[in-house]
């Protein structure tokens, strides 16, 4: 509990320079149950949502040491490891997290984590819209500082763990906005339109679209709808 209230106080500095709530900055956290390490990080997550948008991405190279994260996918392996690349990182580690596709650091560090929301705060941000109807949710994007890709990420809400063995071993672990998938929707021009329908998530998911450059480069904004 402690915890938490120094760090509500940390965050408390920086409310001026997010607001308002699901302020269009991306927040990706690699994670995983098997490491001991993610827990804190998993908990510095929780406490920036709903503030800003976050995507908890579960690694898979954790699993032969004892424990099977049930929301592990190669696929967000195969993502960090391009953002390894990319950022120059000395490589793929937990707990990572990203913001907006251009700061990488560990996780548990929320100094850091502030720091970098006050600059990503900053940058210009494309005009993001999901409007739902009957046929699912109508993805709108406008605006964009630059030309990119438009992805649409379904994660689930929230989740608990009672971790049977590894190094978390007997822990009781919460995660939030558990990402279940990420496709490419289409792309948008510099300053450019885009607009697509697609199907509205399920009970207890949400969805986030975000414009990124390229494959795996910067993240031009970012915008979250549950049901």
């Amino acid at each position: 509990m402690l915890r938490k209230l120094i760090f509500a106080s940390l965050f408390g500095a920086v409310l001026c320079a997010v607001e308002p709530t699901h302020a269009p900055i991306l927040v990706e956290l690699f994670t995983s149950e098997g490491c001991s390490s993610c827990p804190p990080a998993d908990l510095v997550l929780e406490q920036l949502d709903p503030q800003v948008i976050v995507l908890s991405e579960h690694v898979d190279y954790w699993n032969q040491l004892g424990w099977k994260d049930p929301f592990s996918s190669h696929a967000f392996t195969l993502r960090q490891e391009a953002y390894t690349r990319q950022l120059k990182a000395d490589g793929p580690y937990t707990p990572e997290m990203i913001v907006d596709g251009a700061a990488e650091f560990n996780g548990s560090d929320t100094v850091r984590a502030l720091q970098e929301l006050r600059k990503a705060a900053k940058q210009p941000k494309a005009t993001i819209r999901m409007t739902p109807g009957s046929a699912g949710l109508q993805v709108q994007v406008s605006d964009s500082p630059h030309a990119g890709n438009v992805y649409l990420a379904i994660a689930d809400n929230a989740a608990v763990s009672q971790v049977a063995a590894g190094e978390n071993h007997g822990k009781r672990l919460h995660h939030v906005a558990i990402v279940r998938s990420i496709r490419k929707l289409g792309t948008v021009k510099k300053g450019g339109e885009f607009s697509q329908s697609v199907a509205a998530p399920g009970p207890g998911q949400r969805a986030i679209v975000f414009v990124q450059e390229s494959d795996i480069g910067p993240v031009y904004g970012a915008a979250v709808w549950t049901p």
